[in-house]
């Protein structure tokens, strides 16, 4: 008991003081995981909504594809990426991999499928009969869509707040993927996972009271536009 109180009074020094380790570790993981959930939105927004607006052959079977995805775990999302990043891969001569860029993709690729689903169910949740008044006001499809896309904000909102969360607290790409370089590619859950590793339990701890602190403020905001939306 006497040394875990120690290592959680000097891990709560570590963060008062602002340490410059930590930090770096912390802006790294902030970076990677905003610029992926950044990416992820600008192609799952869009294709949710697509998905959800129109009608054609196929759509159920796309759905279900994007949940089974949902599912898939982080080494294997990281081993497809890898397998074309790689060295001697089809992209090799990039120079991606064990880069802050090959987490990004990789990051991307897991919650890409999140923010998708997500916006279908937002949008699926929508009345009709904002689509119908407008059609009969005289607006057009493209009036129409954004009406929709207003309505449904929250919902999405939520999505991108959720999918942030998901890569925040990642490990097997972003070990993978980014080697887990100091100062450069090593985020909050590898970092913890080496210092674990090293017998090195300071560091670790104030990693980890600083992850809760921003999952904390991520459901947060998550259950604030879940609430909003619900409205």
């Amino acid at each position: 008991m006497g040394f875990f109180l120690d290592s959680f009074i000097s891990a709560f020094e570590l963060i008062r003081s602002l340490d410059t380790e930590l930090l770096l570790i912390v802006v790294v993981s902030l970076k990677v995981s905003g610029f992926s959930t950044l990416f992820a939105g600008v192609f799952g927004i869009p294709l949710g909504f697509l998905i959800s607006f129109n009608e054609f052959r196929g759509k159920r079977l796309l759905i279900t594809c994007l949940n089974t995805m949902l599912a898939l775990p982080t080494v294997a999302i990281a081993l497809f990426v890898y397998a074309f990043i790689s060295r001697r891969a089809i992209f090799g001569s990039l120079d991606l991999l064990y880069t802050q860029k090959a987490i990004i993709i990789g990051q991307t690729f897991l919650i890409f499928p999140i923010i998708a689903t997500f916006t279908i169910s937002a949008i699926s949740h929508i009345d009709q009969r904002y689509r119908k008044t407008a059609l009969t006001l005289g607006a057009n499809q493209k009036q129409v869509a954004f009406i929709v896309l207003r309505e449904a904000k929250y919902g999405i909102l939520a999505a991108i707040i959720a999918s942030f969360g998901r890569v925040i607290s990642e490990v097997g790409i972003s070990m993978m993927l980014g080697g887990n370089a100091k100062g450069f590619t090593r985020t909050i859950t590898t970092a913890m996972a080496l210092e674990y590793d090293k017998g090195e339990f300071v560091l670790a701890v104030a990693l980890g009271m600083v992850l809760i602190i921003i999952s904390f403020a991520i459901n947060l905001l998550f259950h604030l536009f879940q609430g909003r939306d619900s409205k």
